[in-house]
């Protein structure tokens, strides 16, 4: 890497070559960010040919970032900016994102969103928590349509588990700080997941759909390459 790759703005940084290097764009993560931090960073993007993808954002963020950028996106459930669209090509795989209730939402859409931002093309199959099993079962043709699977869960985590005994693909599981006082902030559902007797499940850190993207684009991109 050159010292052109980098745009340093005093406060950041700004990686112009991750891009080449990694498959993705430099991606910025919001918090601890003034807005207009923010929307210096996305103008450097743009400048540079780049797409630009801000999680944990803020609506005082974007604001920001669309007075610089009249193209930009606010996606308000997954709290991410986005400026520029990928190139498509054709896919063989689709990736599903499964998500067990309405309350684990925020993360689900954070995941599907990064994907989207990544040119993969994303199926969203929501409420079809282990409370509700039938919901489920009723679309499991649906699910193993699909060549990974992004499973968001939270309270105890169970819903991961029960997906991979059901599929014979990569499942990624999320658990979410979504449960009542004896969930610990996600904990309770972290460690479900980690001690998943479904055979292969892969766990990310709690809440953390931005992760899981990355994982499900990166297992897709083993098989096109």
């Amino acid at each position: 890497m050159s010292t052109d790759d980098v745009r340093d703005l005093g406060f950041a940084r700004v990686d112009l070559d991750r891009e080449r290097r990694c498959g993705r764009p430099e991606v910025v993560f919001g918090p601890g960010k003034l807005p207009g931090e923010v929307a210096e960073i996305s103008r450097a993007l743009v400048q540079a040919g780049q797409r630009v993808l801000v999680t944990r954002a803020t609506d005082e963020q974007y604001q920001a970032v669309v007075a610089e950028l009249p193209e930009a996106r606010f996606h308000p459930r997954a709290r991410c900016i986005r400026v520029g669209e990928p190139t498509l090509s054709p896919q063989k795989w689709s990736v599903g994102v499964l998500c067990a209730g309405t309350a684990d939402l925020p993360v689900a859409e954070e995941a599907a969103v990064c994907l989207e931002s990544f040119g993969r093309t994303v199926d969203r199959v929501n409420d079809v928590g282990v409370a509700g099993l039938h919901r489920l079962l009723g679309e499991v043709g649906r699910v193993r349509s699909h060549g990974v699977l992004i499973v968001v869960a939270g309270m105890e985590g169970a819903l991961p588990s029960v997906v991979a005994g059901l599929v014979q693909r990569p499942v990624i599981a999320v658990p979410t700080s979504v449960g009542y006082g004896a969930n610990f902030s996600g904990l309770a559902a972290l460690l479900g997941m980690l001690n998943s007797c479904g055979s292969g499940v892969t766990v990310t850190n709690i809440d953390n759909g931005f992760g899981a993207a990355c994982a499900a684009d990166d297992i897709l991109r083993l098989g096109e390459n």
